[in-house]
């Protein structure tokens, strides 16, 4: 397993922390996803072999946010 944080652009507020956690772990790729709408970040916990570091910026792109590796 890996662990990455990405810096997330443009979240207004809690619900969108729960939505970018949501799309992630619904791919059934990732094995946890904590965003933090106060700290702009998300913490992914996956398998590099299941998902890229790229396929998960563009699963969070989609969910309508702009997306730095940190």
């Amino acid at each position: 397993m890996k662990k990455m944080i990405f810096k997330i652009i443009d979240m207004h507020c809690t619900s969108c922390a729960i939505s970018i956690d949501g799309d992630l772990e619904d791919t059934g790729k990732v094995k946890s996803s904590k965003t933090s709408y106060a700290k702009a970040i998300t913490e992914v916990e996956f398998d590099p072999v299941k998902i890229s570091e790229k396929e998960i910026i563009d699963l969070i792109k989609q969910t309508g946010y702009t997306v730095k590796v940190e």
